[in-house]
């Protein structure tokens, strides 16, 4: 069973967000800010069968008090295999903007929730090699609200946002291709 289809059956659809098709046939998903309907960012080019999770869905300020950030988690997930390339997206999204180090626990609380999957596919689904392979991208939007529309700014674009830390920053993003994210 490929990993795609594992966590089609692991995750909730109330915990997903479809990939659509344009009246052209191109593939986009849009992405909407959970505590501000009014920002959103459209993500063109997404594989059809790319999975899409909303990472903050999961509850886990029940277990833990929070003292350390690790209660945080990014906005979305994008785990895609485009067969050339596997990678996970996580994502966090700004209205405005936020101070860098709590974007960075977001992103870091959104990829230990991955590897809780992880776990929970070895585990149930005897899937030892679950997401092995698949490369991390980090990715923070800023100022997606609908504020003044600007030109989009990539900060670090040439760096691999492969760590939180090191995470791509684009600022009032106007439909953001896949490929560019997923470096």
């Amino acid at each position: 069973m490929s990993d795609i289809a594992i966590l089609n059956e692991m995750i909730k659809d109330s915990a997903r967000i479809p990939v659509e098709l344009d009246a052209f046939g191109k593939t986009y998903a849009t992405l909407v800010e959970p505590q501000d309907p009014s920002s959103s960012v459209t993500i063109c080019g997404i594989p059809t069968d790319a999975i899409i999770i909303k990472a903050d869905t999961f509850d886990i300020r029940s277990v833990f008090k929070g003292s350390k950030n690790e209660c945080k988690r990014a906005d979305y997930v994008v785990i895609a295999d485009t067969g050339t390339k596997k990678r996970i997206l996580y994502i966090e999204m700004k209205k405005t903007k936020d101070l860098e180090w709590s974007i960075i626990y977001q992103l870091k609380g959104a990829s230990c929730f991955i590897t809780y999957c992880k776990d929970i596919a070895k585990d149930f689904w005897s899937e030892r090699a679950f997401l092995n392979g698949f490369e991390p991208r980090f990715v923070s939007f800023g100022y997606t609200g609908s504020i003044k529309k600007q030109k989009p700014r990539i900060e670090k674009p040439n760096a691999c946002h492969n760590t939180p830390e090191r995470m791509m920053k684009i600022s009032w993003p106007h439909r953001p291709q896949f490929n560019h994210l997923a470096g």
